[in-house]
């Protein structure tokens, strides 16, 4: 079902056509260099540095944000045939975070009844960062189904990003309140943040294409029910 659109969003469609998934993405990427700031510039000497899962792990992570911008870019600037050469080595990338995600899940595991709800929805949404990627990879053919697929995908990888920028980012704005109402904040500023990436492909959807795409849909959907899973479990 087609939704109906003001003449000015008429307008700025071409726009946001063009800008959206590369804006987008170098806004997750920057939040990851915020988030991990720490690793990189702030505490070098970390335990988790010299530890080769999270070396390996992060690396890949980066990586990936990295080639989710260029590919972005390159496909904004109307040079497909360069998209599409390296996206070989972007879905390597993606098989390389699915792997080393796995390896350190696996050597922190400590039990589902210990985990907090974000860490437990962290493990369910790995898999579907990899489904949504691999269905991307078969979807490469239909660009509308692909690039969503593969945005959609990043998103359900955010917590971990999300949850090391609560404390540059978020508590310093929260002056004059106590530690028990920040720590009770964290998962509401949380939900709210990663929801609003999930909100602007709808909104990119309703100006550009006047309709919900299904992927945009049933990525929300999806996000929702490991949520609720996570909270009765």
């Amino acid at each position: 079902m087609e939704l109906p659109m003001h003449r000015d969003a008429s307008r700025s469609a071409p726009r946001m056509r063009q800008w959206y998934f590369p804006v987008t993405s170098l806004l997750l990427l920057a939040l990851t260099l915020i988030g991990f700031g720490d690793n990189l510039v702030t505490d070098v000497g970390q335990p988790s540095n010299r530890d080769p899962k999270f070396i390996v792990h992060g690396l890949l992570c980066g990586a990936w944000m990295i080639a989710l911008l260029a590919q972005s870019m390159l496909v904004s600037r109307g040079n497909v045939r360069l998209h599409r050469r390296l996206g070989v080595g972007a879905f390597v990338i993606a098989i390389g975070v699915t792997l080393s995600t796995i390896w350190v899940f696996v050597m922190v595991w400590k039990g589902w009844a210990v985990m907090t709800p974000e860490v437990k929805a962290n493990r369910l949404l790995l898999p579907s960062f990899s489904l949504f990627v691999g269905l991307a990879c078969l979807a490469r053919r239909r660009p509308d189904w692909h690039k969503r697929l593969i945005f959609t995908g990043t998103l359900f990888m955010l917590e971990p990003v999300l949850a090391r920028t609560y404390d540059p980012l978020i508590v310093p704005l929260m002056d004059g309140m106590t530690e028990a109402q920040i720590d009770a904040a964290f998962v509401p500023t949380l939900l709210a943040a990663w929801l609003s990436f999930f909100a602007s492909l709808f909104v990119y959807d309703a100006m550009v294409i006047r309709r919900i795409h299904p992927v945009t849909i049933v990525a929300l959907l999806w996000f929702i029910a490991v949520w609720v899973t996570v909270q009765l479990v």
